[in-house]
């Protein structure tokens, strides 16, 4: 088993290997594993640094936002038009996101693969010819039901309002074995329970032979003799993790596998993608709006999964409700109010429930550089922003419908709202600029596709502009999903593992 943390290695890094995967999460790990295990020599650089699960899993959230979050979770997509300014959370650790995530595992739906067939021409992605490949990621990162018992009292309030309303629910799949219920997955799973790929794919890499190397910035993508042929990058070390020395990776393939916000600028970086000009278009967010209610009687929401259920019955309004809650200690620190006013809405936490819901959005984003600083800017499309009042008004009914005494809609200085007061609120009208949002599912700036003029890769992942530069990650979906991506960013890179694996090597 070979992991190097960067941050400990002294003077520069030069290493050699048939394929170097850039990125350690969801896409970037399942790639690594499949290859190694076919017995190629695979090199892993995460910039991330390198936290155990035992070490994550004692860590207060605040400490898990500055050690495993990009940006200790404050990078945000600047709202343009009447669209808010939106709160992107991203892993910067070893394992990704993936060790962030609630678990939630989707697979790609059936209406958004057709879609892919039908207007991308991608033929070859249809619910047939990807079900074997969903299999095997449920397999090995063992998906399964929440069972009822899991679901926390915050989760049934809402789920009783939605039954009350006639609205249609299910338990939520996620990659879980042996959950307790603690309803800390955002911030790593403190019992181990949660298959994130530090624990299921970066394993099985490195038993394979594969090398993992964190605090390693990738800033180039080398290209010799018409083809990919490495990176160079730098060490980063210290507490500020500044660039240290120099890195270098000879490799005959590489896999960029850095997410829907790196990715895109390490192919500006080296020059990739003129020729379409997508690169880092065609961004989508899923943009997530949560409700907040008070109850009566306690609820202490923390108890129970943290994401257990979800309701696709607001799916022709292009909304997916989706469970939540975080630790009453994050928690807190969102509610509104300025000293004693927020000290009371803090102290009705054990009373409050919260259920999120996100938008299935049209890709209304850009990821880009001013002065060399990396920034990402979001523009809402018509219909999916004029979801956005039916997403809140439906959710606060359907806490109404669940017993609740008020709610709390996403609006910055609204307050609490009880049944009476929403009625009146023209939600149509309240501008973007005080809206709160946020999401944890960037896509699309290297978008596949059939052509190099509208596209970033092709149908397997590679580059149109460099041979052997390939991505595999969720840059390359073609459009936003309306689910959480983890299972479909998953499966994308095995179906790319599985092309490469058969693909000879190029000579070194």
């Amino acid at each position: 088993m070979t992991l190097v943390e960067g941050k400990l290695h002294d003077g520069d890094l030069t290493i050699d290997a048939d394929v170097v995967v850039v990125g350690s999460g969801a896409g970037g790990a399942v790639v690594a594993a499949e290859l190694a295990e076919a017995g190629q020599s695979v090199v892993i650089l995460e910039e991330g640094p390198y936290v155990s699960p035992e070490r994550y899993g004692r860590m207060r959230p605040s400490e898990n936002l500055r050690h495993l979050w990009r940006d200790a979770g404050l990078t945000f997509a600047i709202g343009l038009g009447d669209t808010p300014v939106i709160n992107v959370m991203m892993g910067q650790c070893v394992g990704g996101s993936s060790v962030l995530t609630g678990g939630v595992c989707f697979r790609i739906p059936d209406s958004v693969m057709n879609e892919w067939v039908t207007e991308h021409g991608l033929t070859d992605i249809n619910p047939k010819r990807m079900e074997p490949v969903f299999e095997e990621i449920e397999r090995r990162i063992h998906v399964e039901e929440v069972p009822p018992e899991m679901r926390s009292r915050s989760t049934q309030h809402f789920l009783n309002g939605l039954t009350a309303l006639g609205m249609d629910w299910a338990p939520m799949r996620r990659n879980t074995q042996g959950c307790n219920g603690c309803g800390r997955c955002n911030f790593g799973c403190p019992h181990g329970a949660k298959r994130s790929v530090d624990v299921t794919y970066l394993p099985r890499a490195l038993a394979a032979g594969a090398r993992l190397y964190s605090d390693c910035r990738v800033d180039r993508v080398v290209a010799r003799s018409g083809r990919a042929a490495g990176v160079v990058g730098r060490l980063l070390g210290g507490p500020e993790r500044k660039p240290r020395g120099k890195l270098g990776v000879r490799a005959r393939r590489v896999v960029v596998a850095a997410g829907a916000y790196a990715s895109p600028l390490l192919l500006m970086q080296s020059g990739v993608g003129r020729r379409s000009g997508q690169v880092g278009r065609n961004l989508t967010l899923h943009p997530g709006f949560r409700v907040m209610a008070r109850f009566d009687d306690p609820v202490e929401g923390w108890k129970g999964a943290l994401q257990s259920a979800y309701s696709d019955a607001l799916e022709g309004d292009r909304i997916t409700l989706t469970s939540l809650f975080i630790p009453p200690g994050a928690l807190a620190g969102t509610l509104p109010g300025i000293g004693v006013a927020h000290q009371a809405v803090a102290q009705a936490i054990p009373h409050m429930a919260i259920f999120g819901g996100m938008i299935h959005d049209e890709g209304g984003g850009r990821v880009q550089t001013l002065f060399d600083r990396p920034y990402m800017t979001y523009r809402m499309a018509p219909k999916d922003r004029a979801a956005v009042p039916i997403l809140m008004r439906r959710m606060a009914e359907a806490f109404f419908a669940g017993g609740a005494r008020e709610v709390y809609l996403p609006v910055l200085g609204l307050g609490a709202v009880d049944a009476d007061r929403l009625r009146s609120i023209d939600l149509e009208h309240v501008p973007a600029s005080v809206l709160e949002s946020g999401s944890q599912h960037p896509l699309g700036t290297c978008r596949m596709g059939v052509s190099p003029n509208g596209s970033v890769v092709d149908a397997f992942g590679q580059a149109w502009d460099l041979p052997e530069l390939y991505v595999a990650d969720g840059s390359i979906l073609p459009t936003s999903l309306g689910v959480n991506p983890q299972l479909s960013i998953m499966s994308m890179a095995l179906r790319i593992a599985w092309h490469l694996r058969e693909k000879r090597l190029p000579a070194s």
